[in-house]
């Protein structure tokens, strides 16, 4: 061990004698977590200011040992469902809430939603420019018809298209907004280098929208920004949020699910979606999923800022490697997400190849790009997750086109996201396409 290491980095030495880190990838890291530290009280702070209101609706709902317990069959009378409902939609500020381990995945959430607000000839309007890519197939405007789409059940699309900087085009979506059923905001960046948008800015979104017509429906793609800020959209206005257990909420401990959340009358007719009409919210037995998702809810606050810690120390870090991230390590975050442009598809797999070698699951697996369901591109995903496909733990994943960005998100500890963070940088020194 150099003495440059013994001098400067003793409570890093863990990280070589451990994981044999390079020493001058160590100082750097060092260096980054110092110059982050007042971004890291902030990211406490709005921990335990959120961590607080959770804790309040489990206490104001009388959550219990029974609402732990599972149902089966239709599951009349789950009380743990019930509850777990109303915990939700106090925390997020909804009137009511659909929580079920039954979504698959975000982007079922937001096609429930979707079909259960919108009916044939009304317009759904896309506030922030292109949706993610899963959404295409589900909105009608990529793939196969006849199979399904709003399109083919004669709902009508249009969106409109961000400023050359990235932020949304206010006066554009006053103009655009009469005569238009609902509004649809993605709050994260997606598969883009697009800013992902605050929620002050989504209330600036909602504002212009409701300047031309009052009566639109504003449905928020939350997936990766719950429990990032202090306030969710629904506080600013907007009438639905919908997200994934396997994200933010779920605290890496749901194993699946997802949830829709906001007015009562808008809730009820997604559940019925969900479901079927008539029976909407009333069945849906829980299968012993109860408690996975009433403890990840609780511990989500911390462990979202576990993921944001990481994500921050992650983009200071690559920063003093010479990369442009995407926010910036000292920018304000609105979600889980950063973007760190490797510029070519050497680096990108390398970097995702460092993040599986770090993860505590499937480590020694090596990632390749696949043609991944829904994605117009391959796709190459690093996640070796306690839970498939959960994007709360520490993962990396990203097209295989140009700029050739990865986009990170997750971390459940901020010890263990930073060795995978260590461990992407080692991978591309290690492979000649970094020097230090």
């Amino acid at each position: 061990m150099n003495n440059f290491i013994a001098s400067n980095c003793v409570k890093w030495i863990y990280m070589t004698e451990i994981f044999g880190f390079d020493g001058k990838l160590i100082a750097l890291a060092e260096q980054s977590e110092t110059d982050i530290a007042v971004k890291f009280q902030e990211l406490t702070e709005i921990a335990e200011h959120n961590s607080a209101k959770v804790l309040k609706a489990f206490i104001d709902n009388r959550v219990s040992e029974t609402c732990l317990k599972g149902t089966t069959g239709y599951g009349y009378g789950d009380a743990g469902r019930d509850t777990l409902d109303a915990v939700y939609a106090q925390v997020f500020g909804g009137e009511d809430a659909v929580v079920r381990h039954n979504f698959v995945n975000g982007t079922h959430a937001l096609s429930t939603a979707l079909f259960g607000v919108l009916r044939p000839g009304d317009t759904m309007l896309s506030l922030t420019g292109s949706p993610y890519d899963t959404m295409e197939e589900v909105i009608g405007i990529r793939g196969e018809k006849g199979r399904g789409s709003l399109a083919d059940f004669g709902v009508r699309y249009e969106q409109v298209e961000l400023l050359d900087s990235g932020v949304p085009d206010l006066t554009s979506i006053a103009r655009r907004a009469v005569g238009k059923k609902v509004g649809y905001i993605q709050r994260s960046r997606g598969y883009s280098l697009r800013p992902s948008f605050t929620i002050d800015m989504i209330g600036e979104m909602i504002t212009a929208a409701r300047s031309s017509n009052p009566e639109i429906i504003i449905i928020v793609d939350n997936c990766y920004g719950e429990f990032v800020e202090k306030k969710e959209p629904l506080a600013v206005g907007a009438d639905l949020i919908v997200g994934s257990l396997i994200k933010n909420p779920g605290g890496a401990i749901a194993s699946t699910g997802g949830y829709i959340c906001g007015r009562k009358d808008l809730v009820a007719l997604c559940a019925d979606r969900l479901a079927c009409i008539g029976v909407g919210k009333e069945v849906g037995c829980t299968l012993g999923q109860s408690r996975e998702m009433f403890l990840g809810f609780f511990m989500a606050p911390t462990v979202v800022e576990s993921a944001l810690k990481t994500s921050v120390f992650a983009c200071s870090l690559f920063e003093k490697l010479g990369f442009v991230t995407f926010p910036k390590s000292t920018e304000k975050r609105t979600d889980i997400i950063a973007s760190i442009c490797l510029e070519n598809e050497e680096r990108l797999t390398a970097f995702c190849r460092g993040i599986q070698k770090g993860s505590p699951v499937d480590s020694y697996v090596t990632p390749e790009a696949w043609d991944m369901p829904g994605y117009d591109s391959r796709v190459i995903m690093a996640a070796g997750a306690f839970t498939m496909g959960a994007s709360i733990e520490l993962s990396a994943d990203a097209p295989i086109r140009e700029p050739f960005a990865v986009w990170l998100q997750g971390g459940i500890t901020y010890p263990s996201g930073k060795v995978g963070i260590l461990a992407a940088a080692q991978e591309l020194l290690d492979s000649g396409l970094i020097s230090l």
